[in-house]
C-alpha cells in the first residue's frame, strides 16, 4: 500500500462518535513488519477508536492523491517528455 501510494482511513461505527483518522502506514509497517497483510480482516481486530475506545472500526482504502501529485506516476508522460 505504501509503494502503491494508497491511503488508509479508519472510521468508528459508534453512532455517538463517528471519529475518523488516516492511519500511518509507515508506523504499521514498523510495528507489524513489511510483509504484514493490510486487508480489513487482518487490521480491524488490531484497531480501536482513538476517541471513544470502541472496537467497531471500519477501513476505507483510497489512492493518496496528494502523494501522487508529488510523484509523477505516469510512465507514458515521462517517456514522451524525455524525463
Amino acid at each position: 500500500m505504501i509503494d502503491g501510494k494508497m491511503r488508509l482511513i479508519a472510521f468508528c461505527h459508534n453512532p455517538k462518535c463517528h471519529h475518523n483518522q488516516a492511519l500511518d502506514l509507515e508506523a504499521i509497517k514498523a510495528k507489524l513488519g513489511p510483509d504484514a497483510p493490510a486487508m480489513s480482516d487482518d487490521l480491524i481486530p488490531k484497531l480501536k477508536c482513538a476517541r471513544c475506545g470502541g472496537k467497531q472500526v471500519g477501513l476505507t482504502y483510497t489512492p493518496d492523491y496528494d502523494e501522487m501529485k508529488r510523484v509523477d506516476v505516469n510512465a507514458y508522460r515521462k517517456a514522451r517528455e524525455g524525463r
